[in-house]
């Protein structure tokens, strides 16, 4: 079964335990994700099953967007809700227009100084078995960038906020500054995901969801389509759940390919394909639903199969 799930990944799960939950669902060994979400975190989670987990390569410098809460009083080892306290906690009451101003300080290309407990490595061990460990964690800054960080309220000494920002940038880590600026620590109290590229929650579904379609129509693949035993008296299966193919990778155009361009890129070849407005690379379909390559143009109207997905 080849396709994109958006997951809605529940709190307390890693992305890892999530993929596991999904290979049990759906039968099959080939599932990943578009993007790792901390177990604390929630929201948007892209999964991608058969051929198509070789479509993360064009996902790995997605922006996404987040809103979330931060708390003032104390600093965590972990910088969210599920550290450790670090120094005694505070009652404090921060200042919307002062921590407004405080986040425009965050916006645009930032060092920024990752989490002990994360999956950066040093010397090629992750720095969170380091940590777990008690070891000593010395992580060095990185440039990240912040497109949009907009704090939306205060209360009880905790902010409400929305962010935007590009692939590696830890909102843990803005947190944990936050707090070290106004010198009364802070934390990450709660994250929500909810776009990853084009990716969007309105499309996300539960495990809950998807295991129930699953229950609903009886999935088996043959020569890699998928087949629902009780595709007419079921209203939603879960073949309902994958988004349409054509959806994927918004700024690619989709060409439709005729049987014998079909054949001669599944076998690598290069091909000749209708003007897409010059564009770099598209998205070669047979029929309206399969995706069968991801095509680099060579000169003129000359195409060349950069990735080729097979039927599983």
């Amino acid at each position: 079964m080849n396709g994109v799930i958006i997951l809605d990944k529940p709190a307390g799960w890693t992305s890892h335990d999530v993929v596991n939950r999904m290979r049990r669902i759906l039968g099959q060994r080939s599932v990943g994700h578009l993007g790792t979400l901390d177990p604390l975190a929630t929201g948007v989670l892209p999964l991608v099953t058969g051929s198509l987990t070789r479509l993360a390569q064009f996902y790995t410098a997605s922006d996404k967007t987040y809103e979330g809460v931060i708390r003032f009083g104390f600093a965590t080892n972990t910088y969210d809700a599920d550290g450790d306290p670090v120094g005694e906690p505070r009652t404090v009451a921060p200042i919307l227009d002062e921590l407004q101003t405080l986040a425009t300080q965050f916006v645009g290309v930032i060092d920024q100084v990752p989490p002990p407990f994360s999956a950066k490595k040093i010397h090629g061990v992750p720095a969170y078995k380091m940590a777990r460990k008690q070891q000593e964690v010395v992580l060095k800054a990185v440039q990240v960038e912040i497109k949009e960080f907009v704090i939306l309220s205060v209360e009880a000494g905790c902010a409400h906020f929305r962010a935007r920002v590009a692939s590696g940038t830890y909102m843990r880590s803005v947190a944990h500054e936050m707090g070290q600026r106004l010198g009364c620590g802070a934390h990450l109290g709660s994250l929500r995901r909810t776009a990853v590229a084009e990716f969007e929650i309105a499309q996300a579904h539960t495990l809950q969801e998807i295991e129930a379609g699953k229950s609903e129509g009886a999935v088996s693949t043959i020569d890699g389509n998928v087949a629902e035993d009780n595709l007419a008296s079921s209203p939603r299966t879960v073949r309902d759940f994958f988004v349409h193919p054509r959806q994927l990778l918004p700024q690619f155009p989709s060409v439709t390919a005729d049987e014998p361009t079909a054949a001669r890129i599944r076998s690598g070849r290069s091909i000749n394909l209708p003007d897409v407005s010059r564009a770099r690379q598209v998205k070669v379909f047979h029929g309206q639903t399969e995706l069968i390559a991801i095509a680099s143009r060579i000169a003129g109207t000359l195409f060349h199969p950069k990735i080729v997905f097979p039927n599983d």
